[in-house]
């Protein structure tokens, strides 16, 4: 009986004590605040050491000192790099096995397990699903994936199902593309046309009526032709400003072995005129870094000649993830190491391509604005970067200390949070 009293006191004790702490951090005015880490935000021009604190999912404060024990999870930052959510505008995600080639096949991904530990938030898969199996996709991969994946919907109907439906002109359908555009304002932020092999202009063209149908940017991928289709003329004769030519460090010299020109003459390790006249008007030339769709003798000089990507991005996938490319600090670390500056780096990962999709809701800090947060450390060392004509030597390299989504810690390398909590979080909706 004596033993039974004790073990009555012992249960009421614990659930009291439990009760109080509860109580207690629901009086805290904040679920998170990050101490003494160093904030980059392009679009707010913030670059200095800086406190950030979150309440319900979003930025509540950021100040030079904020308390931390007026939060539930006090995040230790000193020393690191605090940004905002990487956003990967190029990535593969149709994963499964039930089609070929990028859709629902075995070079895409799912996503959660190749974004949160590189500091990626939200991304853009560049064209996997068409407008005819676009369902599906946002079903199976939008709908299931913790990280916000948003999409680039091919102007082919069945979106990258290999080089048969790729090369059908008849698949490329721009009014049905934008009327899947307009059902889905939220998921759909352009269009894409990608690995077509032929001399016309045709299905750019078809490409280039589904935005203006939909008031949405396009991004192009050429495939080959012989001779080349010139890009002076997608540039500064069919594009508008706003859309976007990806693999832009890609070709090899003045032409290609598949007939892709490049944007770097090598004869004179020179930007061509035509390319630096297409960016100050509002043409965006991205990365999608891919598993061979990036040259140093492309990728050099364009940096050294201050010649910058609007856009860092992997072009993810099963081909790419373990390759060169490997995922997004990895090629911002690499193109640090041509000679881009630390903060241009972040905005070309964050801000810039918030803006190339039309979300200015993502890519900064803002106060109200969804707590997505990346922390980095930038380690100092000799460490090495390669692509398909060589390597290159850098002294730093940023790994992913902690990423944050809409205020929950979705990971943490190094337990840098007090007291630390493995989140069980519910999917996206």
């Amino acid at each position: 009986m004596k033993n039974k009293h004790f073990l009555i006191i012992a249960l009421i004790l614990f659930f009291t004590n439990n009760l109080q702490a509860q109580q207690s951090e629901a009086e805290k005015p904040y679920s998170i605040v990050i101490k003494g880490g160093h904030v980059i935000d392009p679009k707010n021009n913030i670059n200095t050491l800086m406190d950030i604190a979150i309440k319900d999912g979003k930025v509540a404060l950021l100040a030079k000192n904020i308390d931390g024990s007026k939060a539930i999870q006090l995040v230790n930052a000193s020393g690191m790099y605090i940004t905002p959510g990487l956003i990967d505008a190029h990535v593969h995600f149709f994963w499964g096995h039930d089609g070929s080639s990028y859709m629902n096949a075995p070079a895409g991904l799912p996503a959660d397990g190749f974004t949160f530990p590189a500091g990626v938030t939200t991304v853009v898969d560049a064209g996997s699903p068409g407008w005819k199996n676009f369902e599906l996709y946002k079903k199976q991969t939008i709908d299931g994936s913790q990280t916000r994946v948003l999409a680039m919907l091919n102007i082919v109907g069945q979106g990258m199902a290999g080089g048969k439906y790729e090369n059908d002109i008849n698949e490329m359908d721009p009014k049905k593309a934008a009327e899947m555009a307009k059902k889905y304002p939220n998921d759909i932020v352009g269009f894409k046309l990608a690995h077509y092999n032929g001399r016309t202009w045709e299905p750019t063209d078809r490409l280039m009526e589904a935005g203006k149908l939909a008031n949405l940017p396009v991004m192009v991928d050429f495939g080959g032709a012989n001779p080349f289709l010139p890009l002076d003329s997608l540039f500064n004769v069919k594009f508008r400003p706003g859309d976007i030519y990806t693999h832009a460090f890609g070709g090899n010299g003045s032409t290609s072995p598949n007939g892709r020109e490049s944007i770097v003459d090598v004869t004179t390790n020179k930007v061509k005129p035509y390319v630096i006249k297409a960016q100050n008007r509002g043409v965006i030339f991205d990365v999608g870094f891919g598993g061979a769709s990036f040259l140093f003798n492309q990728g050099i000089p364009a940096i050294k000649s201050g010649f910058y990507p609007n856009s860092i991005s992997t072009d993810l996938h099963t081909g790419s993830m373990n390759n060169a490319m490997k995922n997004m600090p990895n090629i911002m670390s690499l193109f640090m190491a041509m000679g881009m500056d630390l903060q241009s780096v972040i905005k070309a990962s964050t801000w810039n391509p918030a803006q190339e999709i039309k979300r200015p809701d993502l890519g900064n800090l803002s106060v109200g604005s969804e707590a997505d947060i990346a922390i980095f450390t930038l380690r100092n060392g000799d460490f090495g970067f390669y692509a398909r004509d060589g390597k290159i030597s850098g002294k730093n390299r940023l790994e992913t200390e902690m990423t944050i989504k809409a205020g929950k810690i979705v990971y943490n390398l190094n337990a840098i949070a007090e007291p630390n909590v493995i989140p069980n979080l519910p999917r996206q909706k």
